[in-house]
Order: structure tokens, then C-alpha cells, then sequence
């Protein structure tokens, strides 16, 4: 029993479709990696996701509380001030009187964020008051006047606090507060200016007169700690005679929150030295209708910030060190990079599921660790690149992995439409395939899907039709599929239900008469360990199944029993498929042949044996005189004879063709010789001489019967003699041919009669004489050549012939090769 290919059908390569999905997968993945580089290349050194960056960045900062400084106080010329002071602008004798102010309550510094571009009668007042405390003051920077062909040259023209209070003040800066293109302020410079000049922002000289010493605050410690070292160089480690070193701001819910008290209140007197001993007192605009609003990320909370608060975080920023530096375009790049590759990571070994949940879950990583740098180390790494590579990536894998998989269905689609069915089927209009690919696709699988059904339904139909029974099994043993007549029988054997239970169990009962396999060794070999040879899993006995055993139910039934291996168009192992056939009756005619042989061989030949016996009794007395009576009793003697012949040689080729061989080691040199002595007196009658040649040493070892090979050479050397003329030769040699599969050649060469080539192709079978008319002194049945085939082909080797008329005849013997005993 075995499982192969059907005619007509078209073979399957094995592994061709796997390394045809590989090579074009690679080559779609490679192609989409090479498209999400391209995508975050493009979205940080182009910009295309700033404004989605700078929103990602204000709700970060909108999420968390950031402490404000107890150094810095903010005197507020708010609109309790305006109405108290009157209309602004106010005397520069009034800010002289809030410094002297706030030189006496002890403040450390005082800063204006008001300009004092135009002269006043009250400079010199208010540049002595300047003199008490290190006041810093600002200065206006405004692009120059464009030339004259309307290009702007990039310089900077800048204008001064009046000379008395530029000279007393202890330090000027820029107030310039840059927007990004969305109008909101998330940055400062700290250096503005064209290549004549640079001008510090305003916080800047007070911010290295406090690291310095020479401003004490009372929160601020002095000397600053290695953190604020670091921090500080940080800030200005790019901070050359070019260079901005702006940094980004970290505003929150808490800008506006400083100590703010109102210039009215200070003028009054009103406000607690305390609250002002030892801090800087930033004084600017808050008024209605006075300051200028700047958006900021907390705009959304907290409204328009005005530019006194601004500045003041700015110099909050620079005392705690919390400056938060942008990351440079290169770590955006490589940190967008990491969540892209860890993506087509997953497309390779992960399901499409898992690579589904795994996009939410690397966008959600890549805001986590944004925020978490952007919280704990202030750097602000851009995520958008990051997560707009993740969201392009994802359906543009998605889309190519559908388009190759609807190509490789497509083509194997149309392969197998294109394949020639088993069945006969209903001609598709021609109209099915028409439509777009979709349509076609789905007309193709439709088709394949009817054949498949068809097929199954075959197949099915096929087993049930089958009148043996027939298991099929997966590769542990485990029965899938019994036919018809499998149920039948086993219901008729009392055995249960054949599917889901393993094939040992469904044949456990059957008792093991013999294997198929001839050899003694196999016999024991399956006696010793069934029914362990019933488990297809079990590797060891695979090949006495597939070759069959014969065993017996309990009703006394024989069964031939074998096991076939199933596979896939690749050649892989799938399964087993079990025949079951009923041998009962078989054994009966085996059975009724022995009873046929062994009246031949006893019941027919003992009278032929008697009246031979009395004949040359008869003859011994002398009571057989010369004239008719003696003829006839010759007569009967010669019948007798051959009637005993025929039916010698008629048992002994039913017996070569039925009997179990005894195979043993067996030396063919030596079988030849005893054939040669058993023809000698024929041989010597006829004055012929036979001959034995070996090659070399080689006994020729075979495993073999000894008494049916033995008289298959008796046959083969008698044939010879008789077919022989008088004084000739008879040559038997033995030789060794090595390989692979190493033969024992034995060749018989006379130089008889000779067989006509038209004769020779049926000198093998039974009944078959050739020279009867030629040589009708040559007795015979015929049967001789038929065991010498029979013999030959049972020990598994081969036989022919070589022959023309009156050249001889050469009879060649090929039998496998044994190694030599020990």
C-alpha cells in the first residue's frame, strides 16, 4: 500500500513557494524600513512636525508644578498703582523713591523691566538713588533700517537707558522676548546682537553677579553646588561669540505665582521689609492696557503672561539650573530611530496582532521617555518624528503585506486553476473571471474553494468504496478516518470505534501469526515486542508494517495487516494509512494446495512406485521372456517412471513457490560442488566433462536454502547434460561483482543444441519443452527451468539466458552478496 502522485497532475517543488514568500518579505521589509528612515529624516530636518512637537511640549509643561523662587519679588505697577500715582508715565522721582525704598527694606538687587530711553529733569535724582542697590536696567534692541535696495544688512541697532542712569546701573540687557512661529514664547536668548555687538539678556550680568559673590541672595547658595555648576555650564557651553545659547523656559501652573506686591504699597510703606530683605525686586508692568501679552504654553490656563514674569522665570531658570536644553537634530533622529526599528523588528517574528498592540504601546514608550528626559534630565527630546514614522509605518507595512500576500494567492490561485482536475466539472461562464483583480480573486477562490469540496467528497466517497478496510492516521498513531468497511469489520470483531483512538489499541487484540518478511530474525524479532509494532510512532518497526504481517482475530480470521507512510506534494511525512485484508480464504486454498501436494507427492506417486517395484520384480525372476509381453511391461515401466518424474518435479516448484525458506549463510562454491557431483554419472556416461571455476578465493556467500538452491543447480547441470552431444565440456563458474550492492554471479556454459531466440523468451515457463521433436530420447516435463526461475527470484536475484542454435547455451544466476563468516 502506498500513497503517490496521480497522473497527469504537476508535481510540487518543494520548498520553491517558501524561498519565493522570503526572498520578495525581505525585500517589502527592507523597503519599508528604508521609508521610515526617510520619514524621520525628513520630519526633523525638515520641521514638518514642529507645531505638533510644540504642542506635545506645553501639554507636558501644563501637566506639572514647577516651585518658584523665594528670591525673586515682583513690584507690580498694576492698576492699584496707576490710580494711586496717577497717569503713566510716572517721574523718574518716584522710582527713585521706590529704590530708596527698597534699599532700605535690604533687597539684594533691584531690576527694571521699564525702559528709560528719553531724558528726564529727575535722571540725576533717580541715577543717585540707582547708586544704593546693584540695579540692572534694559535696553532696547530693534532691527537697523533696511539699505537702500530694501535688503536688511543683519545689524542691530540699540538704545540705551539715558546716560546718569546707564552709568549708574550695574549691569543692562536685552527684554527681548522671541516667539515661534505659532506666536507663542517657549525660549530665550541669552545673547542677542549683530557681529559689532553682543548685549546680554537682562537676568544674565545679575545671574553671574549672584554666582559670582558679589549679589547675595537668601535662598541661593554661595558657592553654588556641583549641580548648579553643571547646570550653568550647560547653559552657556555653547555660549561662543556667536552663538545665542538660548535655552527653553520651563514655564507651569506656577509661573505666575512669585511674591508680588504693588509699587503703590511699596512707596507707602506698606509692604513687610522682610518680604523684600535679601531678594531681587523686579519691577515692570501689569497694569491693564500697559504691558505687552505674550502667549506662552500655559496661555490655555493661565491667559497672557506679561513680560515681568517672563523675565522673572527666566532668572529663576538660571539660579536653579533648570534650564531645559533642546535635544540636537542627531539624538532626534537616533531616538526616533530606536521605536522604528524595535516595529520592524516585530513585523518579522511577531503576529500582526502583536505587532497591532505593539504600535500603541511604542508610541505610548516613546511620550514616557519624552517626558521623563524632559522632567528629570530638562532636555527636550521631539517624540512626534518618532511616533509619526510608528503611525506611517505600521499600514504602509500592513498595505505591502497584503498586496505580496494577495500576489502569492493570486499566483497560486491561478496555478492550481491552471492544474488538471481529477473530476469532471460544469464549464465556468465566461463572464466569471471578468471584473476587476478583486473580482477575479475572489472568482479564483471560489474555484479552488468547489474543487477542494469536490475533491474531499472524492475522497471520501473513494475510501468508503474501498471493500478492505482502511484506516487513516496523523504521525502518533492516532486514528482520523475509517471507511466503511472498516467500521463494518470491527463492529463484526467487537471492537469499538476506531476514530480518536490510537491504531495499537484499534488492532491490540489481533494475535501476530508471522510477518511477511521470510527471514527467522524478522519472525522472533516481531513475536518478541508485539504489539509494540502496532504504534506507527515508534520508528523501529516502521519497516516490518510497511512490508506487512499477518495476524489472526479471535473468530479465528486471518488478516494481512500494513501499514503505508502519507505525504504532503513536498515529500514531508503527514501520516499513516493501515489496510486491513482478509487472508481466511486464502489460507484455506494454501491449505487445500498442501492436501494436492501431498496426494501427488504420496497418494498418486505410491502406486506408480509399486508397479515399477513389481515390474523389475518380475524382471529379477526372469519371468518376462523376449516378445510382446516384455515390450509391454517396458512400456509400463517407462509411464511409470515418468509419471513418477512429473510429479516429483511438479511438488517440488509448488513447494519452491509456497514453502517459508530456512535462510542460512551459504557458501554458492560449495553448492555448486555438490551439484557437479550429483550429475557426475550422467555426465560420465555421456563422456562430458563439467567443470567448476572459482575467482580467486571467493567461496561466494549468500544467504540462501541449501536444499532448493542446491537442486536449482542440480536442474541447471542436468539440463546442460542432456542437451549436451557426447564428448564436450560443461564450464560453472562463480564470481563477485563489488558495488554498492555486491552480487554473486554463477554462470553454466554448454556447448549443446543450443535455444532459438523466439523460444527463449519462454524457457521459464511451466510445461515447457524445446527439443521434444529433436530429441525425443531426451526425457522430461518441462518444470525444471520454471523452479530454477522461481528459486532464484525468491532468494532475491535474477536469472537469463544466453544462447544460439548449435553455439551452446550460457545460464546466468545473480544473487545478492553476503559478507563472509566469521
Amino acid at each position: 500500500m502506498s500513497v503517490g502522485a496521480q497522473p497527469g497532475l504537476r508535481p510540487a517543488l518543494p520548498g520553491r513557494p517558501g524561498r519565493f514568500v522570503g526572498r520578495r518579505f525581505l525585500f517589502e521589509w527592507v523597503g519599508v524600513t528604508c521609508a521610515g528612515i526617510a520619514i524621520v529624516l525628513l520630519s526633523v530636518l525638515t520641521h514638518w512636525t514642529l507645531s505638533a512637537d510644540s504642542l506635545v511640549y506645553d501639554r507636558f509643561l501644563a501637566a506639572r508644578k514647577q516651585p518658584v523662587s523665594s528670591d525673586i519679588v515682583v513690584v507690580e505697577i498694576d492698576n492699584a498703582s496707576v490710580a494711586a500715582l496717577g497717569r503713566w508715565p510716572w517721574p523718574r522721582s518716584v522710582h527713585a523713591q521706590l529704590v530708596d525704598r527698597l534699599a532700605k527694606a535690604g533687597a539684594a538687587a533691584v531690576v527694571y523691566d521699564v525702559l528709560f530711553t528719553e531724558p528726564s529733569p529727575d535722571d540725576a535724582r533717580f541715577g543717585a538713588a540707582l547708586h544704593a542697590r546693584p540695579t540692572f536696567l534694559p535696553v532696547l534692541l530693534s532691527p537697523a533700517d533696511e539699505s537702500a535696495d530694501g535688503a536688511a544688512d543683519g545689524r542691530c541697532e540699540v538704545v540705551k537707558p539715558v546716560a546718569p542712569l546707564a552709568d549708574a546701573a550695574a549691569g543692562l540687557g536685552h527684554i527681548n522676548l522671541e516667539v515661534d512661529s505659532d506666536g507663542i514664547v517657549r525660549s530665550v536668548a541669552l545673547f542677542e546682537g549683530d557681529a559689532q555687538q553682543r548685549w546680554p539678556q537682562l537676568m544674565e550680568p545679575l545671574w553671574r553677579a549672584v554666582r559670582d559673590g558679589r549679589i547675595a541672595l537668601a535662598g541661593t547658595p554661595y558657592p553654588p553646588t556641583d549641580a548648579l555648576k553643571h547646570a550653568d555650564a550647560k547653559v552657556l557651553r555653547t555660549g561662543n561669540a556667536d552663538s545665542e545659547a538660548r535655552f527653553l523656559l520651563p514655564f507651569s501652573q506656577t509661573t505666575q505665582s512669585y511674591r508680588k506686591v504693588s509699587f503703590a504699597q511699596v512707596l507707602e510703606g506698606r509692604v513687610p521689609p522682610d518680604l523684600l530683605r535679601g531678594r531681587v525686586a523686579l519691577v515692570g508692568v501689569t497694569a491693564s492696557g500697559l504691558f505687552d501679552r505674550f502667549a506662552t504654553p500655559l496661555s490655555g490656563t493661565l491667559g497672557p503672561m506679561p513680560g515681568v514674569d517672563i523675565h522673572a522665570l527666566v532668572l529663576d531658570t538660571l539660579l536653579a539650573g533648570s534650564a531645559i536644553e533642546p535635544a540636537s537634530r542627531l539624538a532626534v533622529v537616533l531616538a526616533s530611530l530606536l521605536p522604528l526599528a524595535l516595529l520592524l523588528a516585530g513585523f518579522l517574528v511577531f503576529s500582526p496582532l502583536r505587532t497591532l498592540l505593539m504600535l500603541p504601546l511604542l508610541a505610548l514608550l516613546t511620550l514616557a521617555a519624552s517626558a521623563g528626559l524632559l522632567y528629570f534630565a530638562r532636555v527636550w527630546l521631539a517624540p512626534v518624528p518618532a511616533i509619526l514614522a510608528l503611525a506611517l509605518v505600521y499600514p504602509l507595512w500592513g498595505w505591502r503585506r497584503l498586496e505580496m500576500t494577495m500576489a502569492y494567492l493570486r499566483k497560486e490561485l491561478k496555478q492550481l486553476a491552471d492544474e488538471p482536475y481529477l473530476l469532471p466539472e460544469a464549464p465556468a461562464p465566461a463572464r466569471e473571471f471578468g471584473g476587476d483583480a478583486l473580482a477575479q480573486q475572489m472568482a479564483l477562490m471560489a474555484q479552488a474553494a468547489q474543487r477542494l469540496q469536490d475533491m474531499r467528497r472524492f475522497v471520501w466517497d473513494s475510501l468508503d468504496s474501498v471493500p478492505e478496510p482502511l484506516l487513516v492516521a496523523d504521525l502518533q498513531g492516532a486514528v482520523l478516518i475509517a471507511n466503511h468497511a472498516a467500521r463494518a469489520c470491527f463492529a463484526s470483531l467487537n471492537v469499538a470505534l476506531a476514530e480518536g483512538r490510537q491504531m495499537q489499541d484499534v488492532f491490540g487484540e489481533l494475535a501476530l501469526v508471522k510477518p511477511i518478511d521470510p527471514n527467522p530474525d524478522t519472525l522472533a524479532f516481531a513475536h518478541a515486542h508485539w504489539p509494540a509494532p502496532l504504534d506507527p510512532a515508534l520508528g523501529d518497526y516502521a519497516q516490518l508494517m510497511e512490508r506487512g504481517v499477518e495476524v489472526r482475530a479471535r473468530d479465528g480470521s486471518d488478516y494481512l495487516l500494513r501499514y503505508a507512510r502519507c505525504t504532503n506534494a513536498q515529500g514531508q511525512a503527514v501520516g499513516w494509512i493501515a489496510g486491513l485484508v482478509d487472508v481466511t480464504a486464502l489460507h484455506d486454498a494454501e491449505r487445500q494446495r498442501e492436501d494436492a501436494l501431498r496426494l501427488l507427492s504420496h497418494d498418486m506417486r505410491s502406486p506408480q512406485a509399486s508397479i515399477v517395484a513389481l515390474v523389475e520384480t518380475e524382471r529379477e525372476r526372469g519371468t518376462l521372456a523376449a516378445g510382446p509381453v516384455r515390450e509391454v511391461m517396458d512400456r509400463i515401466e517407462r509411464y511409470a517412471r515418468r509419471s513418477l518424474t512429473l510429479a516429483d518435479d511438479f511438488v517440488q516448484l509448488a513447494r519452491a513457490e509456497s514453502q517459508v525458506y530456512a535462510l542460512e549463510p551459504t557458501s554458492l562454491t560449495e553448492l555448486a560442488i555438490d551439484a557437479s557431483d550429483e550429475v557426475w554419472p550422467q555426465a560420465s556416461a555421456k563422456h562430458i566433462q563439467v567443470e567448476t571455476a572459482f575467482d580467486g578465493e571467493e567461496m561466494g556467500w549468500i544467504n540462501a536454502d541449501r536444499s532448493l538452491m542446491t537442486r536449482a543447480l542440480v536442474n541447471l547441470l542436468n539440463n546442460a547434460v542432456k542437451y549436451s552431444p557426447p564428448n564436450t565440456r560443461i564450464i560453472c563458474s562463480i564470481a563477485v561483482v563489488e558495488g554498492s550492492a555486491p552480487r554473486v554471479i554463477c554462470s553454466i556454459r554448454d556447448q549443446g543444441y543450443g535455444i532459438a531466440l523466439e523460444d527463449q523468451a519462454r524457457l521459464f515457463e511451466p510445461f515447457r519443452r524445446f527439443h521434444e521433436g529433436q530429441r525425443p530420447e531426451v526425457s522430461g516435463a518441462g518444470l525444471g527451468m520454471a523452479f530454477v526461475k522461481t528459486v532464484v527470484t525468491r532468494h532475491g536475484g535474477d536469472v537469463h539466458v544466453e544462447s544460439m542454435p548449435d553455439q551452446g547455451t550460457t545460464v546466468t544466476m545473480s544473487l545478492p552478496a553476503l559478507e563472509a563468516p566469521e
